[in-house]
């Protein structure tokens, strides 16, 4: 792998360090029930495949799955907090959900530099979340922006 690998400690210290090919992995982080069933009751989305146990056992997921907009949340909660961090303004995200996200599983998020327009301080970032096994679970691209790192 091309880039540059940045610890979640150093996050203060990257200003002139963040370029074309920059990699950030967070930290693992799962998901449980419980934050499934608050995120159904905030966003409305209640399919009972992410909150029937037996309904989704007829699916062909075998079980419960995540909401992917909940398990792609992660990648608003790095980019606020950890790369670039404070102060980042969220711009754009696709996405593709390639595989389900299950609770209490462990998962890592995977963040690539792809471009960057310094003039407007903004990053084309590839975002990805990954699970055990290293398989792509859900795949796409942001647009951030962030006066003080980019």
């Amino acid at each position: 792998m091309s880039g540059m690998w940045l610890k979640k400690k150093c996050m203060t210290k990257f200003t002139e360090e963040i370029k074309i090919g920059t990699i950030y992995t967070s930290d693992a982080f799962s998901y449980t029930q419980q934050d499934v069933n608050d995120f159904a009751k905030i966003s409305g989305d209640n399919n009972p495949i992410h909150l029937d146990e037996d309904y989704a056992s007829k699916s062909i997921f075998k079980r419960r799955i995540i909401h992917g907009y909940l398990g792609s949340s992660v990648f608003s909660k790095v980019f606020a907090t950890d790369f670039p961090g404070e102060g980042t303004i969220y711009l754009k995200q696709d996405l593709k959900f390639l595989k389900p996200m299950f609770t209490d599983v462990n998962y890592t998020a995977k963040f690539t530099v792809l471009e960057l327009n310094a003039e407007k301080h903004r990053a084309l970032v590839k975002t990805e979340i990954f699970n055990a096994e290293n398989s792509c679970i859900v795949a796409g691209e942001a647009l951030i922006q962030n006066r003080k790192f980019l």
